[in-house]
């Protein structure tokens, strides 16, 4: 019988209550302290019943819930900008993509400058040796550090 009350509560059943119990407490049903002693009834709960009992007085939370209706996908080919963030001076908009700090910019200047440099000695060094060193070692560099900085949040300096 799957809602017998008296049945053992398996690790996860725990773990889920714990989860509704967060998202109460985040949207302000549950005290600090109420949370905390529920949370450790939770971790300490041997049935179903004990882990429902603990859920009983708040309403019903569907974690997989979906955004809301009046979120839409834009069309394809269309970019949505968002408004830069307020503090942010001296930064360069850019569509779809919020603002681009100098600082960013002046990272990627960088990286393409020294990029440059390690191509030119590639070159040289490839010309020099007659073609022993064709093998292009300087993407080793180049390519993680791009991915690098590529990957960094926007807001990281």
């Amino acid at each position: 019988m799957p809602g017998d009350p008296r049945i053992r509560a398996a690790d996860a059943d725990r773990e889920r209550t714990a989860t509704l119990l967060r998202e109460h407490h985040a949207e302000g049903r549950l005290s600090a302290e109420e949370f905390n002693d529920r949370l450790d009834r939770t971790f300490a709960a041997k049935t179903i019943g004990e882990l429902d009992a603990l859920l009983a007085d708040l309403p019903g939370i569907d974690l997989y819930r979906l955004p809301a209706a009046g979120i839409r996908p834009a069309p394809p080919g269309v970019s949505r900008s968002r408004p830069a963030r307020a503090g942010r001076s001296g930064s360069v908009a850019r569509p779809g993509q919020g603002a681009v700090s100098p600082r960013r910019a002046a990272t990627w200047i960088t990286w393409a400058a020294i990029s440059s440099l390690l191509f030119v000695a590639w070159l040289g060094l490839g010309l020099i040796s007659g073609g022993a060193a064709w093998l292009p070692w300087f993407l080793l560099v180049v390519v993680p550090w791009g991915m690098v900085i590529a990957r960094r949040p926007p807001d990281h300096p």
